[in-house]
């Protein structure tokens, strides 16, 4: 299979049952720190709205125990501690459910990373799952406490070949940049309506233009797979491989197609038409058989 453009340590090689590789971009340092960058700050947006809400029913507390006695004190003091207690939970869910809830609900994105087009998934490339999202987030706080901020995961990131901090390597994920102007991306297909554009439980086939001369036997035989296999799985399984088996062939295809009409298997359907149009093309035809006299 010809390699995509850059260099090696950039992709994710994942080498399918059929040995048959699909590349992933990794994403890079500069885009994570990015990413991260925008989380943690709609994470100190939440944590100053948290503090302005406890500060405001500090006041009124205040307020309270100058008209009270002695008993409304005691008793104001017990839910005080409450109220504390309630905080210190809240600012634990902000700083590391964030992520969790995120991830968990975006399949492997958050705000940040959504934002940068990027996405967490397993190193064989499946998606990611709870327990590796959770696993990898409890461990964010070793990547963070060494001053200066985040030096251990940047260290790590930089220096691995798959760019992975402390968290990526105890889950067994990475993140990848999804593919851009070819294709939507997985989210906005997921988000549209399971049976939009199917007939007879499948997808219509997704016309496009162009050059099929990068695609390999090989990869012809992958596609046939994905669809035979993409026909006993449920709507969230059958997506994603759709989506993993067409992001590499999209950025070697390059097509062109209508967007409101775009769907990963639908796009899958039509290159294996298109391919075997082309073979059917290019067989010779039958040879004759010469009658003796």
């Amino acid at each position: 299979m010809p390699k995509l453009s850059g260099p090696i340590d950039d992709l994710l090689v994942v080498e399918t049952p059929e040995r048959v590789e699909l590349h992933f971009p990794l994403a890079s340092l500069g885009n994570r720190f990015l990413a991260c960058a925008i989380d943690h700050t709609i994470q100190l947006i939440a944590l100053l709205l948290l503090l302005l809400i406890g500060d405001y029913f500090d006041q009124r507390l205040d307020q309270q125990l100058g008209r009270g006695g002695f008993d409304l004190l005691a008793s104001l003091a017990t839910v005080s501690l409450w109220v504390k207690a309630v905080g210190i939970l809240l600012v634990f869910i902000i700083f590391f459910g964030y992520f969790i809830i995120f991830e968990t609900l975006w399949n492997g994105q958050t705000p940040g990373k959504r934002w940068m087009r990027l996405r967490v998934i397993q190193q064989d490339g499946r998606p990611v799952t709870f327990f590796a999202i959770m696993l990898r987030n409890i461990i964010r706080l070793a990547d963070m406490v060494v001053p200066p901020f985040y030096s251990v995961g940047l260290i790590a990131i930089f220096a691995t070949r798959h760019s992975k901090r402390l968290g990526d390597f105890a889950a067994n994920t990475v993140v990848i940049k999804e593919w851009t102007g070819h294709g939507l991306s997985f989210g906005e297909i997921f988000d549209r309506p399971v049976e939009a554009g199917r007939e007879g439980g499948a997808p219509t086939r997704v016309e496009f233009e162009g050059p099929l001369e990068a695609i390999t036997p090989a990869e012809v035989l992958v596609v046939e797979i994905c669809l035979r296999r993409c026909q006993q799985l449920p709507p969230a399984p059958r997506e994603w491989l759709a989506w993993r088996v067409a992001t590499p062939l999209l950025e070697k295809v390059r097509p062109a197609f209508d967007p409101d009409c775009f769907t990963y298997e639908g796009f899958l359907r039509e290159l294996l038409e298109k391919m075997r149009r082309q073979e059917a093309g290019k067989a010779p035809g039958r040879p004759t058989r010469r009658r003796e006299a």
